[in-house]
């Protein structure tokens, strides 16, 4: 089975009717996801690509109440409170395209999804695939083929680069994942690292961070407790440190943060360390005993 999202996952966009979310819906829906309904405060009765669009999350989930999934595209100011109407109305997983979002607004928003078991993924995610199941994002479908390799990534593009160096060696991916690369993610990589270690259709991970923050050191020791091979790869290793590469988190302060500290940690706890994406499938062959 593939993580977070499989072929028949119902899921709902909210902010469906903005021109962004609207045209990725279409993508979405062309790529076989069963989108039930999107929302948007005030444009109830509304539709989208022939989807019904409704006033609030409640109203929506009281029509398609096996709803599982939603996806974000709403204004930085509002995405506390699209991610927070998502969770008490019992979404279980929230994908969060939005970017920067407001620190403190997504400390609390994660806080509130948590305590109910609710994951978040993002903010500033490009969205994750199950390729041949199910898209719930921006993801370009041309770059992902089935396959049985899971990939989590901070970055958008880097996840998509990932996944074509792994279609290039004959590999494909069973889920990607764009962790995000806001300052404060829903999610860290340890959680989707465990959903990967106990997927039976995923036989290794790649993990692909950058510079800034400290999520793939604080993952790191669960990378040895796990019983599937990790592949780790990190962007930036020629930043002076201060440097900002595009993304809201990706500043390095101090001594952790650095592609150095993120590599030695990972590699110290049984990673494979990829210092090229070109690199990554015959280390993933490696590992899997088929070089």
């Amino acid at each position: 089975m593939a993580i977070i999202i499989d072929k028949g996952t119902k899921t709902i966009v909210q902010g469906m009717t903005g021109s962004n979310a609207s045209l990725h819906t279409r993508f979405m829906l062309e790529y076989g996801t069963e989108i039930v309904g999107g929302v948007t405060p005030g444009k109830g009765g509304q539709e989208v690509e022939g989807i019904p669009v409704y006033d609030t999350v409640k109203d929506c989930l009281s029509r398609h109440p096996d709803a599982t999934v939603s996806s974000i595209w709403v204004p930085a100011r509002f995405a506390k409170d699209a991610i927070l109407e998502a969770v008490h109305a019992g979404v279980q997983s929230i994908i969060v395209i939005t970017e920067r979002i407001p620190v403190h607004d997504m400390l609390y928003a994660r806080y509130v999804a948590k305590s109910k078991g609710v994951m978040i993924i993002g903010g500033n995610t490009p969205g994750l695939i199950s390729p041949g199941r199910g898209l719930v994002g921006m993801l370009p479908k041309i770059a992902f083929q089935p396959g049985r390799i899971g990939t989590v990534a901070r970055s958008g593009a880097v996840t998509y680069y990932i996944a074509n160096s792994l279609n290039l060696g004959g590999l494909g991916e069973s889920t990607s994942i764009g962790l995000g690369g806001d300052p404060i993610l829903g999610t860290n990589f340890e959680e989707i690292l465990r959903l990967f270690d106990e997927d039976t259709e995923t036989d290794a991970v790649i993990m692909a961070g950058e510079i800034g923050g400290v999520y793939e050191e604080l993952a790191a020791p669960f990378v040895n407790q796990m019983s599937k091979p990790v592949i780790a790869y990190i962007t930036g290793k020629a930043a002076p440190q201060g440097k900002r590469l595009g993304h809201a988190g990706a500043i390095i302060e101090g001594s952790m943060g650095t592609a150095t500290s993120k590599i030695a940690a990972l590699k110290e706890n049984g990673a494979l360390i990829a210092d090229t994406l070109s690199e990554i499938p015959e280390l993933v062959k490696k590992a899997l005993g088929k070089s």
